[in-house]
């Protein structure tokens, strides 16, 4: 069975930095970071693939960083100058192929205070 597990969530005030962390159980080619807010859908962060391409949301780009180690079958996000409309549940999600949906970590709450 696949497993997701996130880690490096938590409060920090604005300006600052948070680093998350998801370790997956296998070798997955894209892997990447979603975001939900209160009231909002879920929308893409950041997405890397296994030969290191790299694709952002506008709203995050120059503030954040994803990287992987695929030794380890994990990804990073790096996320700096936090703003509080950054504040969301963000998920880790892993794919085997592009067009399909993926699997799933459980979350990790990140808590920009203003």
């Amino acid at each position: 069975q696949v497993q997701l597990v996130e880690s490096g969530g938590g409060l920090v005030q604005t300006g600052g930095s948070l680093r998350l962390s998801c370790a997956a159980s296998a070798s997955f080619v894209i892997m990447g970071w979603y975001r939900q807010a209160p009231g909002k859908q879920r929308e893409l962060v950041a997405t890397i693939s296994s030969d290191g391409s790299t694709n952002y949301a506008n709203s995050v780009k120059g503030r954040f960083t994803i990287s992987r180690d695929n030794a380890k079958h994990a990804v990073y996000l790096q996320m700096n100058i936090l703003k509080p409309e950054d504040t969301a549940v963000y998920y880790c999600n892993a794919k085997v192929l592009p067009a399909l949906p993926g699997y799933w970590g459980q979350g990790t709450q990140v808590t920009v205070s203003s």
